[in-house]
C-alpha cells in the first residue's frame, strides 16, 4: 500500500524521506559551528568589547526564541515542508550576512546574521523533529537518534573547517559564503523528497470541526508533561555542557585552554557515536528505558565532574556526560509522538520546551557560577537530570508510548493508504 497526500498525490517513501532528513539536520549543525569557529575572528573585524559582543549576541536569542515560539503553529497552518524551506533559506542567508557584516566591520549587521539564523535555524528544526517523529512512525523503528546524530556531525565537520580556516586565516566572508553554498545545495537536492503538509495534515484530523468535544489541552497531559520534563532536563545538560563544559574544565579542573577545547571535542564525539548507535538500544529495550538509562549515566558524569576533583576522573566523566545526553533528546521526541492523538502536536510541544532549554538554562548556569562557581551551579543542572530519571521510570510504568517503534503504525498522520 502507498501512502498518499491528502490531495491524492503519491507521497515519498519513508526511506528517502529519512535520506532527506538525515542531510537537513547536517545543514544547520555544519552552518552553526562555521560561524562559532570565527566568532573570535568576528570580534576582532568589529573590534568588539566582550559587553559589545554579549549585544550582537543576543540577536541570536531573540530570533531564536521567535523561530521555535511559531514554529509549531506555522506548521499546524501550513505544514512541515514550508516551514523547514523557509528556516534554511534564513539559514543560508544568515551565514552571508554574517560575514558582510564582519567586512563592513558592523555590529548591526552581525546581530542581524545572527538573529536571522535564530529564527530560520528554531522555526525549522520543532518542524525537522515533526517530520523525522512521522518518518519514525512508518519505518517502524528508531530513527530520531541518527537524525541528529547528522546534526552533530555537521558542527564537528563544520568545526575542523573553521579551525583550519581561522588557523590559515582564510577572510571571514568567503568561508561564511562557502557554508551558504552548501546549505542552498542541501536543500534544494533535499526539500522535495519531502511531503507537503506532515504537520498541517495532523492538525486537520484531529480538529473537531462539527462542533463535537476538542481534545483536551496537551498540558494536562501527564504522560506529555514527564516527558516534558525529561527533554527540558537532557537539553539543559546537552546546552550546558555545549556553552559552560571547556570552563568548567579550566577554571573548576586546571586544565589548561587546550586541553579543556580537547575535552569538550571528546564530549561532541561521544555524542556523535551515541546518537549513532543508540536506535538499536531504543529497537530493543523500549523509550522509557534508554531515557531512563542515558538520564543515570548522564547523572553520573556530571556528579563526578562536580565532586571529584581529579583531572583524569573529569575527563572521563565529560564522556559519561556526552552518552548520557545524546539520546535524550530525540527519544523523548519519540516518546512524545506516540503518546497518544495528535502526534505533530505533541511532537512541537516537547520540542519547544527542550530548545527553551537550550537557550534559557545556559545563560542561568552563568549567573549561578558567577557567585557559586562553575562546578557547584552544575549541580542545578545534576538535580534536573535526577528527576529526568525518575520521570522516565514513570512513563514506563505509566500509560504506555509505543515504546517498541516497531509496534507503531505505518500510516503516516493525516494520510491513507491505498
Amino acid at each position: 500500500m502507498t501512502p498518499r497526500d491528502r490531495d491524492g498525490t503519491m507521497s515519498p517513501s519513508p526511506q528517502r524521506r529519512r535520506i532527506a532528513l538525515f542531510v537537513l539536520f547536517f545543514l544547520p549543525g555544519i552552518t552553526i559551528a562555521s560561524w562559532v569557529t570565527r566568532t573570535p575572528d568576528v570580534r576582532d573585524a568589529l573590534g568588539a568589547s566582550t559587553a559589545e559582543m554579549g549585544l550582537i549576541l543576543f540577536g541570536l536569542s531573540v530570533g531564536s526564541m521567535l523561530g521555535i515560539l511559531s514554529s509549531g503553529r506555522l506548521v499546524s497552518r501550513f505544514g512541515a515542508r514550508p516551514v523547514i524551506t523557509v528556516g534554511m533559506s534564513l539559514v543560508a542567508a544568515s551565514a552571508l550576512t554574517i560575514g558582510t557584516g564582519a567586512a563592513l566591520a558592523s555590529g548591526a549587521v552581525v546581530a542581524l546574521g545572527l538573529a536571522l539564523f535564530g529564527l530560520g535555524m528554531g522555526g525549522a528544526e520543532v518542524a525537522l523533529n515533526i517530520e523525522g517523529a512521522d518518518v519514525e512512525r512508518q519505518l517502524g523503528k528508531s530513527t530520531l537518534p541518527a537524525m541528529h546524530g547528522f546534526f552533530s556531525l555537521g558542527t564537528t565537520i563544520g568545526a575542523v573547517g573553521g579551525i583550519v580556516a581561522t588557523a590559515t586565516s582564510f577572510p571571514i566572508l568567503a568561508h561564511l559564503s562557502i557554508a551558504v553554498v552548501v546549505v542552498a545545495v542541501g536543500l534544494v537536492a533535499s526539500i522535495r523528497l519531502l511531503p507537503p503538509a506532515t504537520g498541517k495534515a495532523a492538525t486537520t484530523v484531529s480538529t473537531d470541526e462539527r462542533g463535537g468535544p476538542a481534545s483536551r489541552p496537551l498540558w494536562r497531559d501527564r504522560t506529555l508533561l514527564l516527558i516534558g520534563v525529561i527533554v527540558l532536563a537532557l537539553a539543559m545538560a546537552e546546552g550546558s555542557a555545549n556553552d559552560w563544559l571547556p570552563l568548567v574544565m579550566v577554571d573548576g579542573h586546571g586544565f589548561d585552554a587546550a586541553w579543556g577545547s580537547g575535552i569538550f571535542a571528546v564530549f561532541a564525539l561521544s555524542m556523535t557515536i551515541g546518537r549513532f548507535v543508540g536506535g538499536s538500544f531504543v529497537d530493543r529495550f523500549g523509550r522509557p528505558a534508554v531515557l531512563c538509562a542515558s538520564a543515570l549515566i548522564g547523572a553520573t558524569g556530571l556528579a563526578l565532574i562536580i565532586f571529584i576533583d581529579n583531572q583524569a576522573v573529569a575527563a572521563c566523566a565529560a564522556i559519561l556526560w556526552g552518552l548520557g545526553t545524546a539520546l535524550g533528546f530525540p527519544v523523548a521526541l519519540s516518546a512524545a509522538g506516540a503518546s497518544g492523538d495528535r502526534p505533530d502536536a505533541r511532537v512541537a510541544f516537547a520540542a519547544t520546551l527542550g530548545y527553551i532549554a537550550f537557550l534559557v538554562g545556559p545563560p542561568a548556569l552563568g549567573f549561578l557560577g558567577e557567585d557559586f562557581g562553575l562546578r557547584s551551579a552544575l549541580i542545578a543542572v545534576l538535580v534536573l537530570v535526577a528527576l529526568a530519571a525518575v520521570a522516565s521510570w514513570l512513563v514506563g510504568r505509566g500509560k504506555p508510548t509505543r515504546e517498541d517503534p516497531a509496534e507503531a503504525p505505518t500510516a503516516p498522520a493525516g494520510t491513507r493508504a491505498d
